[in-house]
């Protein structure tokens, strides 16, 4: 830890002095990348190749292949570069850049069309690709079209400053102003209310910005200020800025999006998800079908496409296509796999059984290197850098090594490398490692004493932190149940806890009883109905009962139209784990529909609360 401190903070001799005495160490590999890195734009390029070498055996041969060939590439060395690009696993997009710059320098077309590829997209990029777009668009391989095509890209992730900066590509005439930016972007109802007159193409760009920024909250009144406008714009504009504020509206659940998705253009595979979506939430499983067919392969691959395309065709009566479309996606081992199964009448049965690694095979594992360092790492609490070892060594392992794997970090007590271990089987399996149970006991008094199904705590608290007591999210969310300050504060004065203080959160005891309570609490708050409490204890019971529509819901449509991506597939998670759970417990057989029951409206007793 003195060494890693010392190369934080630049301390060559500190770091020097420490090396010798750590040589023998199991994480000494570290401690060689430190040293290498210091001076990399000094070091011969054999003495980089040797350490590529000692280093191939763990993920630090890749930290350090990116450096090195970025070190190449601020200084043009390209006949290294090219040496030593060759067997990269994970390149940096600064590499990708440098790559392209010598590519584009030797004549090669394929560089220049990755250049456009990379060109769009709406995030900045490293300066190293600042030439590579230069040299595309003097080529024409980046055309006048692309550059409006980024701002538009950069405008819609909010990313102002790039925008801006993309003037320089553009004709003094059509750039974009500055200052009204900032204001469309800050305040985008007042910029519309003062704007009277649209002039040239950077202006229009920012209406359309406002627009779009107005429409996250207030897609109604961003349509009929865009009805004003849009006689000053091209068909081109008119059907881009109706795509935009229908996305938007469709993430309101406002009934009219689809009219207005009928209004816009070529639609992205986003956006056509959420026209699908505001089809589904209505009930307009021709126009679902419609869309669903018209996304991408990818797109249309995902198990959510192929379940609800699967229903759309149920209710047009063609079950023999739906059933082939549900029959291989109920061998998935997530919510859409249980759901088709369900929709095919599968029985619901016990666990399959599991395949148990022999303690040969359980040491075999624990003797490969990346392996004993991410367990050495995971010791001195470098979970980060454990991590990358763990997933350095289990990336290329077969079914049956991969529960090794799993089995040696349930031993060590690392549940959340254990279960995303067992996750990745793809036909050997064991669900007593993918739903591991630590801390049952704890679990089951604080469960009964809230009247919790101890399979639904288990599914959250799985999707919450996987088990790991001292997990904190970048929200500030801490432990087993990941409260965030201000709820544990609230629960424990609610629970009478009058010495509580916000250290004592990550107590395994003290986190399962504040976080129990709470799911109790939000339970209670939302008519009982898990799949609302589990969407409200992610994103917050306001948001949850706010999300419901006018008439009873299918729960399944709920979840699928939850606006947030990151709650919509927590709820999905929590409920699938809880089914499985519930069938590792020996409980009553429940299916997932009835699991997931029907959603209230809107209108509930308990709003009014």
């Amino acid at each position: 830890m003195a060494a890693r401190e010392a190369f934080r903070t630049g301390n060559r001799a500190k770091l020097d002095q420490l090396a010798p005495a750590l040589v023998q160490h199991t994480l000494y590999p570290y401690v060689a990348y430190w040293r290498i890195r210091q001076r990399l734009d000094e070091v011969p390029a054999a003495e980089v190749r040797d350490m590529l070498a000692a280093l191939a055996d763990g993920p630090l041969s890749d930290r350090l292949r990116n450096d090195w060939l970025k070190s190449l590439g601020r200084r043009g060395q390209w006949d290294a570069f090219q040496t030593d690009q060759v067997g990269i696993r994970s390149e940096d997009i600064e590499v990708t850049c440098y790559a392209m710059q010598r590519g584009i320098a030797n004549g090669d077309d394929e560089a220049m069309r990755r250049a456009r590829t990379y060109w769009l997209r709406g995030r900045p990029l490293p300066t190293a690709c600042n030439p590579v777009f230069d040299a595309a668009i003097r080529a024409g391989a980046i055309s006048h079209v692309d550059i409006w095509g980024r701002v538009r890209l950069a405008l819609q992730q909010g990313q102002v400053t790039l925008a801006s900066g993309l003037n320089r590509y553009l004709p003094q005439k059509d750039a974009l102003d500055a200052k009204a930016l900032a204001q469309a972007s800050g305040n985008p109802r007042l910029f519309l209310e003062r704007k009277h007159a649209v002039g040239d193409r950077g202006d229009r760009e920012v209406v359309m910005f406002a627009l779009q920024r107005l429409a996250r909250t207030a897609p109604q009144e961003a349509a009929t200020r865009w009805r004003a406008l849009a006689g000053a714009f091209s068909v081109e504009e008119r059907e881009h800025v109706w795509g935009q504020l229908a996305h938007w509206a469709t993430l309101r659940h406002d009934p009219e999006a689809l009219a207005w998705f009928a209004l816009a253009g070529k639609l992205t595979d986003a956006q056509l998800q959420w026209k699908a979506r505001a089809a589904l939430r209505l009930s307009r499983w021709d126009e679902l079908l419609d869309t669903i067919e018209s996304m991408g392969e990818g797109a249309r691959a995902e198990p959510e496409w192929r379940y609800w395309k699967a229903r759309a065709l149920k209710v047009k009566g063609q079950r023999a296509a739906a059933n082939a479309l549900l029959a291989p996606l109920s061998t998935e081992h997530n919510f859409y796999g249980l759901l088709a199964g369900e929709e095919l009448g599968d029985a619901i049965g016990p666990p399959a059984e599991s395949y148990r690694p022999s303690e040969s095979e359980i040491r075999a594992i624990a003797g490969v290197p990346a392996i004993r360092r991410a367990l050495a790492l995971y010791r001195l609490g470098l979970r980060f850098e454990g991590n990358r070892e763990w997933a350095w060594a289990i990336g290329a392992l077969d079914d049956r090594q991969l529960l090794a794997a799993a089995e040696l970090a349930r031993r060590n007590e690392l549940w959340d490398r254990a279960i995303n271990t067992a996750e990745r089987t793809r036909a050997v399996h064991d669900f007593g490692l993918r739903y591991l149970a630590p801390f049952r006991e704890q679990f089951r008094v604080y469960s009964a004493q809230h009247g919790l199904d101890e399979a639904w705590v288990f599914g959250l608290v799985r999707q919450e932190s996987r088990f790991i007591a001292d997990a904190r999210s970048h929200a500030g969310a801490s432990g087993l149940m990941q409260l965030m300050p201000a709820t544990a504060q609230w629960v424990a004065g609610k629970l009478g806890m009058t010495s509580f203080r916000q250290t004592l959160v990550n107590d395994l005891d003290v986190n399962i009883s504040l976080g129990t309570y709470y799911m109790r609490y939000v339970l209670d708050l939302l008519d009982n109905q898990p799949v609302l409490a589990s969407a409200g204890y992610n994103a917050g019971p306001g948001r949850a009962r706010a999300w419901r529509a006018e008439e009873e819901m299918e729960a399944a449509i709920y979840s699928e139209t939850i606006p947030f991506n990151e709650t919509r597939d927590y709820v999905k998670k929590v409920m699938s784990n809880a089914t499985f759970y519930a069938r590792m417990f020996g409980q009553r057989v429940v299916s997932l529909k009835e699991r997931i029951g029907t959603i209230p409206p809107r209108a509930s007793a308990t709003d009014n609360k």
